[in-house]
This record gives C-alpha cells, sequence and structure tokens, in this order.
C-alpha cells in the first residue's frame, strides 16, 4: 500500500542540506528559473541578428524575385506611358486596366462585350476591352477615361457632359465619353439620330440618352 504520508520535517531538511551541497545556497527550483532565463538571453541576440541581417535580404529577394509561373512580360503602353509588366496570358485588357494598372475609371459591365462600359481607344479606336487579351495590345497605344481629361482640365466632350447632365448614376459615363470622343473623328451624320446609331453600343441603364446626344452634338458643333 502506498504510503501518502508527507516527508516528515528531518527528510526534508536533508534533501535542503543535499541541495545546498551542490548548489550552494541556490535551491533546485531557483537554479532552474536561472537556467531557464540564461538560455534565453544566450540566444536571444543571435535570433535577433539574424532577423535584423535577413530583412534587407528578404525585401531584395522580392525585388528581384522571378515572375510567376505561368506569366508573360509585356510592356504596354497606357495614356503615353509605357508599363512593363507579366501576366497571365488570358488576363483581359480590362482587367488588366483595373487590377494591374490601377486604372479604374474603365468600368466592368456585362463582361460579355454588349453593354460598353469598358470602352477604351485603341490607336484612337473604341474598343471593348472585356473582348481583348492584354497582350495582344504590346504595340498598341491604349488611352482611358484618365487619359482624356482631369477635373482641372476637361476635355471639350466631358465639359459638354457636365454642361448637358449627360449622366445620372454616373457608371457607364466614362465609356460615353470615350464612345464619343471617337466618334468625333469618325464619319457620323449630323442629326441626332445618327449620333444615336454611332453610340449604340454603349448602354445607358439610367436612360439618359436624350442628354448624351445632347452633349455629343454640342461637342461635336464646338469641334
Amino acid at each position: 500500500m502506498a504510503d501518502d504520508r508527507k516527508p516528515t520535517p528531518d527528510k526534508e531538511a536533508q534533501e535542503g542540506t543535499a541541495e545546498q551541497s551542490l548548489f550552494g545556497r541556490v535551491t533546485r527550483r531557483s537554479f532552474l528559473s536561472h537556467l531557464g532565463a540564461a538560455g534565453i538571453a544566450a540566444t536571444a541576440s543571435p535570433v535577433l541578428a539574424a532577423t535584423a541581417t535577413q530583412e534587407p535580404a528578404t525585401a531584395d529577394a522580392a525585388a528581384e524575385a522571378p515572375a510567376a509561373a505561368g506569366t508573360v512580360p509585356l510592356t504596354l503602353r497606357v495614356n503615353g506611358t509605357s508599363r512593363v509588366l507579366h501576366l497571365d496570358p488570358r488576363t483581359t485588357l480590362l482587367d488588366c486596366l483595373r487590377e494591374n494598372l490601377n486604372l479604374p475609371g474603365t468600368k466592368k459591365g456585362c463582361d460579355h462585350g454588349q453593354c460598353g462600359a469598358c470602352t477604351v481607344h485603341v490607336n484612337g479606336q473604341r474598343v471593348n476591352s472585356c473582348l481583348s487579351f492584354a497582350v495582344m495590345h504590346s504595340a498598341d497605344e491604349i488611352t482611358t477615361i484618365e487619359g482624356i481629361g482631369q477635373p482641372e482640365h476637361l476635355h471639350p466632350m466631358q465639359a459638354a457632359f457636365v454642361e448637358h447632365d449627360g449622366y445620372q448614376c454616373g457608371y457607364c459615363t466614362s465609356s460615353q465619353i470615350m464612345s464619343a470622343v471617337a466618334l468625333l473623328g469618325e464619319p457620323v451624320g449630323p442629326s441626332d439620330e445618327d449620333v444615336k446609331q454611332a453610340m449604340y453600343g454603349n448602354i445607358c441603364r439610367c436612360g439618359a440618352y436624350p442628354n448624351i446626344v445632347a452633349a455629343v452634338q454640342a461637342a461635336r458643333r464646338n469641334a
């Protein structure tokens, strides 16, 4: 039968004497505590030093990291500036502009070439960027709404849209303006009906078509 009795004072004294003979006046518990603290102090400096030396190396490695597998190198000229990229060859021009080049003015609508919200200019011609792969345009001049004009210096077509309230929610406005600017250089008849036909590919879900046509006609007269 196990003896559950606590050690007698004499036995504790004997154990304490044995500890003191091994560690002086330091008990087993305090010795282990000091040993653990010494181990942390001994290893902390090398760890911190390693971290300090590794951080710049990691940053350099990120800057010189090879392109992700499956991507291809590509240089696009957008709004007069050449941009070097590594893209999945399946990336559409629309997604490249919005996600890789941070040009969100080109909108994603139907993503099937039916609404015109993604209209940009490629070599001066209007294009549905959702239907075109970015890798197809390495030799082209691409223009987005950000390259047409800025708030402090509006393109005449942008100013006409403001003057004639050619927008409501505004989601399609950038594409309407891109198509309208391209229209200025196209052989389009003089009537409102001619303008409607020329802008047919750009849908305004708010139905602001009369004001859009008025804006386009005003810009045409002042061109």
